[in-house]
């Protein structure tokens, strides 16, 4: 005969004979042996010895050797002992595509021994069903870590991932926009349990105080939050994705701005101001520069050199204490916005400071000269003159009113007006061209001529294009080769 049983024992178990000799037959045998050998297609494999079952005992006693040896329990798992004394429960098996895998049940005595059998038997039911006893226990740990982990916790990593490349100014608006709007809904919530109408939760409480573009910004974190989780694996779905086009995005409405052919009117009013001096100039120096309002009323004096004619805006200022936002500059982040100064603007400026010789600000306020004057009081002293700044022009209008007059003259190349205006290039491919260039002689030019072009409508309305070429000339200058017009 070609297989022989051996002694009894608790399963059975076959020893394999060689084929007689001078014959070339292969026994063609296929079966399972209770988890000890296994013959397919006549390959041999090799037979486990048989095991003893464990008592607690004897897994309480075993003493470390020089080296880590096994103790076996039967059914391909035993207490691994190292040198140092660590006893751990293995299982040595056979993953569904064929190759061995050991899985690490627990360490012992923490896992007991009836525990530990308990765990093999269901790893062995997982490999009844096909499936890899350490891909679903990893699969497991995973799911556990998901279901701990809240939604403030991911927000919060991203927040300082993000703050990286946002201005200090921008990651606190960020961080209290999460901390108002948001946290308080989901934010002690698994970030794995929230869906797409949590999300809609916290963006239409937002919508529903009219706040839309916060709402739209607000949206924006979420996505980018949960577009980040599922990257790492922390959710297996999107809920942010159909966010999308559940808020409308608000009509764009320019801030308002008289027309030129107003600005003898405006000039008049500003003249015949019967309020506070200080108030009245800081309105004429708006219009004169054109800057944006946190960039003048945060404005130092030693930001200025009235020899050289010319006022450097920094991105960020010292903090003024009690006034938020105060450390605001340009909104060229990283950049220095330069003005240059004409005549009229010095001399403005040479009337503040014989009005207020105790502040380091240019603008300071009424009862408190260590802080600024506040952000409405330029649209205030417009209404006092009798416009409405929401309909005919508000202070941040004068750059409205100020770029038209440029363009319409035809003096000046699109680049250097943006340039003074302080606008990022759109176009990025030139923006990595042109971002060192300053136009300052240009712009020197540009300030100057504005300021001479308020003055000439005093006594009556000049449309840019007249002043930029008195009458006479009947041919506008084409550009020079550098660009730029050429002066009539």
């Amino acid at each position: 005969m070609l297989w022989k049983p051996s002694k009894p024992a608790f399963w059975p178990v076959f020893r394999f004979h060689d084929p007689p000799s001078g014959t070339n037959k292969i026994p063609n045998i296929r079966g399972y042996f209770w988890g000890t050998a296994s013959f397919l297609n006549g390959e041999r494999t090799p037979m486990p010895r048989l095991a003893t079952p464990l008592s607690d005992l004897k897994c309480r006693t075993a003493k470390p050797r020089d080296r880590a040896y096994k103790l076996f329990d039967g059914g391909g798992m035993y207490l691994y002992v190292t040198p140092c004394g660590s006893k751990t429960w293995r299982l040595r098996y056979f993953k569904p595509n064929g190759k061995e895998g050991t899985l690490i049940i627990g360490k012992y005595p923490i896992v007991s021994l009836a525990v530990a059998r308990t765990k093999r038997d269901e790893a062995k039911a997982l490999l009844l069903d096909n499936l890899d006893p350490m891909e679903e226990k990893q699969k497991a740990k995973i799911a556990a870590q998901r279901a701990s982990l809240l939604f403030e916790t991911v927000a919060l990593e991203w927040h300082v991932e993000m703050s990286r490349r946002w201005t200090e100014g921008h990651a606190k608006t960020v961080l209290s926009r999460l901390r108002t709007h948001v946290f308080p809904l989901i934010g002690q919530r698994p970030i794995a349990e929230l869906d797409t109408h949590d999300l809609l939760e916290v963006t239409q409480r937002i919508k529903d105080r009219g706040t839309m573009d916060v709402a739209l910004r607000v949206q924006n974190y979420l996505s980018t939050i949960m577009r980040g989780a599922k990257r790492a694996r922390q959710i297996t779905q999107n809920p942010a994705l159909d966010l999308a086009g559940s808020i409308q995005a608000p009509r764009t409405v320019h801030r308002p701005a008289l027309s030129l052919n107003r600005l003898p009117e405006l000039l008049d009013r500003i003249d015949n101001y019967t309020g506070r001096e200080l108030t009245r100039l800081a309105v004429l120096l708006t219009l004169h520069v054109f800057v944006r309002s946190s960039e003048l009323r945060f404005a130092r004096w030693d930001e200025f050199d009235l020899q050289r004619a010319i006022w450097e805006i920094p991105d960020t200022r010292k903090p003024i204490e009690g006034v938020r936002y105060s450390t605001r500059g340009t909104k060229m982040s990283g950049d220095i916005q330069i003005v240059p100064l004409s005549p009229q603007v010095i001399e403005i400026l040479e009337r503040l400071r014989s009005l207020n010789r105790f502040s380091e600000l240019v603008l300071p306020g009424d009862h408190r000269y260590w802080k600024p004057l506040s952000e409405n009081t330029v649209n205030q002293v417009l209404r006092n003159m009798g416009y409405d700044t929401s309909k005919d022009v508000c202070g941040h209008g004068f750059r409205t009113m100020a770029c038209s007059a440029l363009l319409e003259s035809g003096l000046w190349t699109d680049a250097a007006i943006e340039r003074q205006m302080s606008h990022q290039e759109r176009n990025c491919v030139r923006a990595a061209y042109i971002h060192k260039a300053q136009f300052l002689e240009q712009r020197r030019l540009i300030m100057a001529w504005w300021s001479n072009y308020i003055d000439a409508n005093r006594s009556g309305h000049v449309t840019p294009h007249e002043f930029a070429h008195p009458v006479g000339e009947n041919v506008t200058p084409l550009p020079n080769g550098h660009g730029a017009f050429n002066r009539g």
